[in-house]
């Protein structure tokens, strides 16, 4: 059976290109968390984070004594954003925390989720916290030998406090939807809170 971390970095890789730079962080009690830098002239001049190390294991309830090696889901997080005018490269600490959620809080983390890290992304940032979108547009899932899950590449959208707070009592779909009709950069670092008048 193939490492599950180096099939996940290949199809990264296939996806997004080389990774430009990389981050290693470990938190007490846990497994690495690497997140990964990609740039592309192509794409607007985006950046994209993933991690790489959270999907070494399935995420499940951790009130369980015995948890499954194998089954169960998994997932890897990606985040994409213009750098213009902010320091996002910062944002490398704040998601190796999110990719480590599952193993430190136990969470499953799955679309329609909300992540709060309790700090700006980066400095300066509005948001604390992200909105968990639906996997397979920008990364495929990827598939592995049975009995074990697919590999799910959630999506993060950066989330204002108002922003949260309104997905709290409306819902993830209605915060989407509410992006939509404005027309919402949700790739700008420097963004504003959208209208959440009714």
């Amino acid at each position: 059976m193939a490492d599950v971390l180096e099939l996940v970095e290949a199809r990264l890789r296939s996806a997004l290109g080389e990774p430009e730079a990389r981050a290693a962080v470990t938190f007490l009690g846990t497994d690495r968390i690497e997140v990964l830098r990609f740039s592309s002239d192509t794409d607007g001049g985006l950046v994209r984070y993933a991690t790489l190390g959270m999907s070494r294991l399935p995420m499940g309830d951790p009130t369980v004594v015995l948890a499954d090696p194998l089954r169960g889901p998994r997932a890897e997080l990606v985040l994409s954003v213009r750098p213009a005018g902010a320091e996002v490269d910062k944002v490398l600490r704040p998601l190796a925390v999110l990719g480590a959620s599952p193993q430190v809080e136990g969470l499953v983390v799955s679309p329609g989720a909300s992540l709060d890290v309790g700090e700006p992304l980066w400095p300066g940032a509005a948001f604390t916290s992200v909105l968990v979108a639906e996997s397979g547009g920008l990364v495929e899932d990827l598939e592995l030998d049975e009995p074990m899950d697919p590999v799910r590449f959630l999506p993060l959208l950066p989330m204002t406090g108002n922003e949260a707070a309104w997905k709290r009592v409306h819902g993830a779909t209605a915060l989407e939807e509410r992006w939509l009709s404005h027309g919402t950069d949700l790739r700008d670092p420097l963004r504003r809170s959208v209208s959440l008048e009714s």
